[in-house]
């Protein structure tokens, strides 16, 4: 697993930025990107799971914050957001307590401190994989 003290959650393939997004078949963008958000999800569910409790890694009690990590597709499809969402099995989102933490009120100390970010590990582990699957997909949707 990767080291977690940068936030490094973002990607951006180059060679395609002198393009329009008119010149490209959504629909081939559209699969490229929900492929990279099934594999994103996939490692960081796995992050979650394998790691519970080491690495900095949360502990994976009741499975909630696994379930709640999602992808979903802008509507334009040239983008895809892998994250945790509050689901109905959460009172509140303590996806961001267990990224940032809490502090006690008296003492200054950690309530909770924070743990690493699972998700961008499974991006960066990940990474060489998703620009792979990215600039295939980007090559096939060019259109002429």
């Amino acid at each position: 697993m990767a080291n977690s003290v940068s936030i490094d959650g973002y990607l951006h393939v180059e060679g395609f930025d002198k393009f329009d997004q008119e010149a490209f078949n959504k629909r081939k963008i559209r699969a490229g990107m929900r492929k990279v958000g099934q594999l994103i999800t996939g490692r960081a569910q796995m992050n979650l799971a394998l790691g519970g409790g080491q690495e900095g890694y949360p502990v994976n009690r009741t499975g909630a914050t696994t379930d709640s990590i999602n992808f979903k597709l802008s509507r334009s499809g040239f983008l895809v957001r892998v994250a945790p969402n509050k689901t109905a099995s959460m009172r509140e989102y303590y996806p961001a307590y267990l990224h940032y933490g809490v502090r006690r009120k008296s003492g200054g100390g950690w309530r909770i401190r924070p743990r690493d970010n699972y998700m961008t590990d499974a991006l960066v582990d990940s990474r060489d994989e998703v620009r792979r699957i990215l600039q295939k997909a980007f090559a096939a949707a060019l259109l002429n």
